[in-house]
C-alpha cells in the first residue's frame, strides 16, 4: 500500500475517531411501517461511534472525540464505550445541550425510514478548543466522518484535528458518509434518502479533501465528494484533488481499492469481493467495514487481509438488527472468514452466535460469593411453620440484601459479591439490588418440576423482555441423562427454548443440574458429567453451571469437558443443599485445583435459622440482618480457607459484630 502506513504501534491509541455519538432506537417489528411501530431497541449510533465500538472489539485501542449531554442517555454511550475497551476521555459533557438520537424502521430489505433528531445536539457542539494536541499526537489514526464537515463548528473541530494530526505525522481517514437530510438537503423526514446532489456540499468536501491519506464511501458519497452521478468522472474530479487512497463500496460487489490514476473501467482497479449473505438492515454496515478494515490495516496485516475483515464485518452486521452490538469480536470474525462464504445468514448460524454472545466485553467474575435466596417453597413454608403471614417474605427478603451489602462493605468484597434472588417474593429486593455491581441471578423454573417447567409459562421469552440486562437467567434442572425418552425429550425441549431465548434477549443463563436418585456421591458425579456431555450434545452452552460440590477426582473431567465443549464457558458455581457448613467447607476444598470453579452459591444452610426467627417475630430487623450476614461471612471464610482462593479481601473472624 502506497499510501503511508500507521504509525509505529508504540503510540498508544491506535485510532481516534471524530464525529457523530448519539443513541439509536430501532424498530422491533420487522417490515412494520414506522407510524406502526410499538417498540424499538436502544443502541449506541452514530457513525464514528460506532467505527470507535467496532475497532475496540476487535482489539484495537480506540478513542472517542464528541460530546455527549449532560443527560442519562449519555452517560449510556459513555459507559457503552468504556466497556468497550473505548477511550472516552475526549468526550466531553454538554450541560446545555441533550444527546443526540436517532430512530430507525426496517420496513424491508430495501427500505429503512430513519430520522434524525439532532437539532442543537451536543456532537455538533463539538469546538476547536475540544481537540487536544497532546492526545492527537499519542494517535497513530484520526478517522473523521463528513457529517463533521457540515457545519461551521464541527468543521473548525475537524479542521483542527487534521492540522494536528498532520503536524505530529497522524494518518488520516474520512468516511464521506454523506447523509443530505444532516446537509438540509431534504425534508427532516426523510433521513432514508442516500444521495442528493449539491454543488456547495461538493466545493465543500472538496476543499477538505487533501488533508486525508485515505477516503472511503459508497458509490453515491464519491458521487457527491466528485460532483458527478458518473462514478469514474466523480472518481477523477476526486482524484484531481487529492493524492489519498479510495475505497469505494461497492455493496455485495465487495469494494475496489484505487491508489493512482483512476481506471478507464472501475472494475481495472483492485476488487476485494466479500461473502453474499442475506439482508436484514444495511444501516451500519458502512462503519462495521471501515472498522474491519483500520483493525486489519492498524494491526499490520496486508491490503489483501485488511479488505477480507472488511468485507466480512460489513457482511456480519447487515445480516443483524443491530448496528454497533452486531459488531464481530476476532474469533467470530475468523470463523466467519475460515468457512469460505458458505454462511448466507450469519444471524442464525449457531457458531457465530455464540462467538458473538462470548465477544460481548463481559465483568469478570473470578470468584464469587453468591448467597442465595431465590427459594419460594422453602419461604413459604418457613412462614407457616412461624404462624406468619406470606406477605411478609418479601420485606424478609429485602433485609437479606441488607446483609449481603453490609458484607460487602465491611469486607471490601467489591466484584467478589452475588445472590440469587426471585421476583414472586423478591422483587422489591430484586430492584434494591440491581445497579450495584452485584452478580445476580433470577430463577425461572417451577420449583420442583420434573419434567422441567417455567414459573410464567412456556413464554419464557416475553417474560425475559422486562429483565435488566445484568440479571442472570437461573434454571434449575433434575436432569436424568438415562430417563425415558419422553420425559427426557420434554426436558430437553425446555432447556433449548430457555437457551433460544437466553440468546435472544442477551441474558447469561446458569444451569443448574441436579441428578435426581442418586445414592452415592459417585453416581452422582457421573450423572453430573453425563448431563452436561448431553447438554453440550444439544448445542446448549450455559454461561454458568451451578453443581453439587464433585469429589476431587470428577473436577478434571468437568473442568476438560468445559474446555473442549465451551471455552468461554464463565465456570461453575457450587450449590448447597441445605447441607451442614462442615460438609460444604469440604467440598470448598476438593475445588481447590479446578481451573472452572468460580465460587459457591449457597442459601438455606445460611438464612433458614435466621429467617424462621424473624418471621417468628423472635428477632428484629437489625438481628437478622446480623445473623443472615454473619453466616454469609463464615461461609466465605471457608471458601477462602478450603479452597485456597484469597483475591478477595480475607473476611476475618467476628468481622459481623
Amino acid at each position: 500500500m502506497r499510501t503511508p502506513q500507521p504509525r509505529s504501534t508504540s503510540r498508544p491509541i491506535d485510532v481516534a475517531c471524530l464525529g457523530r455519538l448519539a443513541v439509536d432506537l430501532y424498530a422491533q417489528q420487522i417490515g412494520a411501517r414506522l407510524e406502526d411501530v410499538t417498540s424499538f431497541a436502544k443502541y449506541l449510533g452514530g457513525s464514528s461511534a460506532n467505527v470507535a465500538f467496532g475497532t475496540a472489539r476487535l482489539g484495537l485501542h480506540s478513542a472517542m472525540l464528541s460530546r455527549v449531554g449532560d443527560d442519562q442517555m449519555g452517560t449510556f454511550l459513555l459507559e457503552t464505550l468504556s466497556n468497550e475497551g473505548c477511550d472516552v476521555s475526549q468526550v466531553k459533557v454538554d450541560h446545555e445541550r441533550l444527546t443526540a438520537l436517532a430512530i430507525l424502521g426496517i420496513k424491508d430489505s430495501t427500505s429503512f425510514p430513519l430520522l434524525f433528531y439532532r437539532e442543537n445536539c451536543a456532537d455538533m457542539a463539538l469546538q476547536a478548543d475540544d481537540i487536544h494536541e497532546a492526545f492527537v499526537a499519542r494517535c497513530r489514526a484520526l478517522a473523521i466522518t463528513g457529517t463533521h464537515l457540515s457545519q461551521p463548528g464541527v468543521l473548525a473541530a475537524s479542521q483542527r484535528a487534521l492540522e494536528l494530526a498532520r503536524k505530529h505525522d497522524v494518518r488520516t481517514v474520512l468516511d464521506i458518509d454523506y447523509r443530505p437530510v444532516l446537509w438540509g438537503l431534504t425534508g427532516r423526514g426523510n433521513g432514508e434518502q442516500r444521495f442528493v446532489a449539491a454543488e456547495h456540499v461538493t466545493q465543500h468536501l472538496q476543499a477538505i479533501l487533501p488533508s486525508f491519506d485515505l477516503i472511503v464511501g459508497t458509490e453515491e458519497e464519491f458521487a457527491i465528494a466528485g460532483g458527478s452521478e458518473d462514478l469514474l468522472t466523480a472518481l477523477r474530479a476526486v482524484r484531481a484533488v487529492t493524492s489519498a487512497a479510495l475505497v469505494v463500496k461497492r455493496g455485495p460487489l465487495g469494494c475496489s481499492f484505487i491508489e493512482g490514476a483512476i481506471p478507464a473501467n472501475i472494475d481495472d482497479a483492485p476488487t476485494y469481493q466479500g461473502a453474499r449473505v442475506e439482508v436484514l438492515n444495511v444501516l451500519g454496515a458502512g462503519d462495521a467495514f471501515l472498522s474491519g478494515f483500520l483493525a486489519g490495516w492498524l494491526s499490520g496485516e496486508s491490503i489483501e487481509r485488511a479488505f477480507a475483515w472488511a468485507n466480512a464485518s460489513g457482511a456480519i452486521v447487515v445480516s443483524r438488527h443491530a448496528c454497533a452490538p452486531s459488531m464481530p469480536g476476532r474469533a467470530e470474525l475468523d470463523a466467519f472468514l475460515g468457512r469460505e462464504g458458505s454462511i448466507t445468514r450469519p444471524d442464525l448460524d449457531a457458531e457465530l452466535a455464540h462467538l458473538h454472545r462470548t465477544a460481548v466485553p463481559r465483568k469478570a467474575w473470578n470468584e464469587l460469593y453468591v448467597f442465595a435466596f431465590d427459594h419460594r417453597t422453602p419461604f413459604f413454608e418457613l412462614a407457616r411453620e412461624a404462624g406468619a403471614d406470606e406477605s411478609r417474605i418479601p420485606r424478609l427478603k429485602t433485609l437479606l440484601v441488607e446483609a449481603v451489602a453490609a458484607t460487602e462493605r465491611a469486607n471490601q468484597l467489591e466484584g467478589h459479591i452475588g445472590l440469587l434472588l426471585d421476583d414472586r417474593y423478591g422483587q422489591d429486593a430484586l430492584n434494591a439490588a440491581t445497579g450495584r455491581g452485584w452478580w445476580i441471578g433470577r430463577p425461572v423454573e417451577v420449583p420442583g418440576s420434573n419434567p422441567l417447567e417455567f414459573e410464567r409459562g412456556r413464554s419464557i421469552g416475553s417474560q425475559l423482555v422486562s429483565w435488566p440486562r445484568e440479571h442472570v437467567i437461573k434454571c434449575l434442572v433434575q436432569f436424568d441423562p438415562d430417563a425415558e425418552p419422553l420425559h427426557r425429550v420434554e426436558q430437553e425441549t425446555q432447556l433449548l427454548a430457555l437457551y433460544d431465548a437466553a440468546k435472544l434477549s442477551g441474558h447469561e443463563l446458569l444451569l443448574e443440574v441436579i441428578p435426581p436418585g442418586c445414592t452415592s456421591q459417585g453416581q452422582r458425579d457421573d450423572l453430573v458429567l453425563r448431563s452436561m456431555k448431553r447438554i453440550y450434545n444439544l448445542g446448549i452452552k450455559p454461561d454458568w453451571w451451578k453443581l453439587c460440590p464433585p469429589r476431587n477426582e470428577a473436577w478434571a473431567a468437568i473442568d476438560a469437558l468445559i474446555a473442549e465443549r465451551d471455552p468461554f464457558c464463565r465456570g461453575v458455581l457450587l450449590l448447597g443443599l441445605n447441607a451442614p457448613a462442615d460438609s460444604l467447607a469440604a467440598g470448598f476444598a476438593e475445588a481447590a485445583n479446578s481451573s472452572t470453579c468460580r465460587g459457591f452459591a449457597v442459601g438455606r444452610t445460611l438464612f433458614s435459622e435466621p429467617a424462621k426467627a424473624w418471621l417468628a417475630g423472635s428477632i428484629d430487623d437489625a438481628t437478622l440482618i446480623d445473623q443472615a450476614r454473619s453466616a454469609f461471612e463464615a461461609m466465605i471464610r471457608a471458601w477462602q480457607k478450603g479452597a485456597r482462593h484469597t483475591q478477595g479481601n480475607p473476611v476475618k473472624e467476628g468481622a459481623a459484630a
